[in-house]
């Protein structure tokens, strides 16, 4: 069957993923392959001093995203959707969505970006002896509470950014357990909100005889492959404003921006991982148990289907390399050559593994934003260096490589060093690894691992949550998510890998205790420009 004739059919199944700059859809066909796109720019506004997205914003986007994908079906194959075999929508983690018993929003959403939650996050990680980071749903509640804030006798239910799009489409108060990891920790056996924490929480907030307990407001948590309800008559209004969807589409449970990443990278069996590099970067290693305690700069979250994942998050990563190949770019318009993006990256980043291992002792501190793994609450982006390293245009793009995953080395030598995790497969995507072999190389050697990079990763969340819709329409009986990826949607595509050399990574080891000495200077930095 052709595309035209799956989507005519009604066999096409939708992924729409809200991102923090760009909302998505991708339409698949039997194959799995993406036939159509769309897409929404939209930007979040500082309001009284909070990060958020309005609703009218969220509806409008989804309706543009929406109106886009259609534009593009119609474009390509003089046609219109009318039914889909499937559709899921995911969004970036955490945050905080609160509700009354009039499904009105109490205060505007605030999302995971938000760091006034500080308190929160110490109060909850000492309680619970697990790491609460403060972009974590449970952070930003209790932050309310601790607050005082008006709204919070008023909860009739809180959730996320997907949480909150599925349920007023389909009706139904749920949540795909990857994202509900972000907001309170799963117990890996029961697959469900930690009961111990639970109770631990209703004790901590029952002096302030607020009317609800935390189990009665949050959302249910679901698996990958099981049916979170149908698109309703008025939901279907909410997405297409055209009118031709027809609603009694089934949906799969709403999931997190971290897990599509992972279905979209065959990355949710035990020992895989998948490392994002772009303007910031994470990885997510898939455990076979339990860390043996908690670590402030790992955050411990779960795969679609339930599996423990430990999530290293880095504020920063290639931003400020793209600022200093600009300045390349700069100089060449100057000089009247014509300039390519493509071939400058391709040039610099190239000749950059010509430098010494160690980038000749030259150090870069990448941190535009703050940076909590390394304790940095501002950033100030650095160059250093001292009159007897090897300062040369190799060894400088070098040491900008290495900042981009300098961080991310230092959260993920503890699990490799101290907890001993074995991983027998990371893949790569985003766009540090978009010059083909450079970003991979230099991963590589930082976490000492073989990286692999595939052509399908840069389709990106959108792509992750049809897969995942797709899964619960097509598995067969027994089949697992990881089954499913390995042996339908990849088919034993690997990608392609690059295996760490010695001499690279005993050179950035060498950097990073060199990058880990210097921090000091970065601190002064912050403190001397206020």
């Amino acid at each position: 069957m052709d595309a035209k004739a799956t989507i005519e059919a009604g066999k096409a199944v939708l992924g729409i993923e809200f991102g923090s700059t760009r909302i998505k859809a991708v339409l698949i066909d039997q194959d799995n392959k993406p036939i159509a796109q769309g897409s929404h720019t939209w930007e979040n506004q500082l309001v009284d001093g909070l990060w958020t997205y309005s609703i009218d914003t969220i509806w409008d986007g989804l309706q543009d995203c929406y109106a886009d994908l259609l534009k593009d079906v119609k474009s390509q194959y003089d046609t219109v959707i009318t039914n889909l075999a499937g559709i899921g929508f995911s969004a970036m983690m955490h945050g905080y969505m609160a509700f009354n018993k009039d499904q009105e929003i109490l205060v505007p959403f605030r999302t995971w970006r938000n760091t006034n939650t500080a308190q929160a996050a110490a109060e909850l990680s000492e309680l619970f002896v697990y790491n609460i980071p403060l972009r974590w749903s449970i952070s930003h509640i209790y932050q309310a509470i601790l607050n005082n804030e008006p709204h919070i006798g008023q909860i009739d239910f809180f959730t996320t950014l997907a949480g909150y799009i599925h349920w007023q489409l389909t009706g139904e108060k749920v949540l795909g357990i990857g994202d509900a990891s972000g907001m309170l920790p799963i117990d890996p056996e029961t697959k469900n909100y930690s009961a111990q924490m639970v109770e631990k929480f209703n004790n901590l907030i029952a002096p302030k005889n607020l009317g609800w307990k935390l189990e009665d407001i949050l959302p249910k948590v679901l698996l990958a492959g099981q049916n979170a309800g149908y698109l309703t008559e008025e939901g279907v209004k909410k997405l297409d404003v055209s009118g031709n969807l027809q609603a009694g589409v089934p949906v799969c449970p709403p999931e997190g921006d971290a897990g599509t990443g992972m279905v979209a990278t065959n990355a949710v069996k035990q020992r895989t991982g998948n490392v994002s590099a772009g303007t910031s970067s994470f990885s997510m290693i898939v455990l076979e148990k339990d860390l043996s305690k908690p670590y402030e700069m790992i955050d411990m979250v779960t795969t679609p289907c339930g599996s423990l994942v430990a999530m290293v998050h880095c504020n920063n990563c290639t931003s400020d390399i793209n600022a200093w190949v600009n300045l390349f770019v700069e100089y060449q318009k100057l000089l009247g050559v014509p300039v390519d993006m493509n071939e400058v990256f391709g040039k610099l980043y190239n000749n950059a593994l010509t430098g010494d291992a160690d980038c000749g002792g030259l150090i870069s501190y990448n941190y535009i934003s703050g940076e909590p793994v390394t304790g940095l609450a501002e950033g100030r982006p650095l160059f250093v260096r001292s009159a007897n390293d090897k300062f040369n245009l190799a060894n400088f793009i070098r040491t900008h490589l290495y900042a981009t995953v300098g961080v991310l080395k230092i959260g993920n030598d503890i699990l490799f060093n101290e907890e001993k995790i074995n991983v027998d497969r990371i893949t790569g995507h985003g766009g540090l690894f978009k010059t083909k072999g450079v970003g991979q190389r230099v991963l590589a050697a930082a976490l000492n691992s073989p990286i692999s990079v595939m052509e399908t990763a840069g389709e990106g969340g959108a792509w992750g949550i049809a897969l995942l819709a797709g899964y619960m329409i097509n598995k067969q009986e027994g089949q697992s998510l990881a089954d499913y990826l390995e042996e339908v949607v990849f088919a034993g595509d690997a990608g392609v890998e690059i295996a760490p050399t010695p001499e690279d990574v005993e050179g950035f080891n060498k950097y990073i205790e060199a990058y880990k000495a210097g921090l000091a200077i970065e601190q002064a930095a912050v403190e001397a420009k206020k």
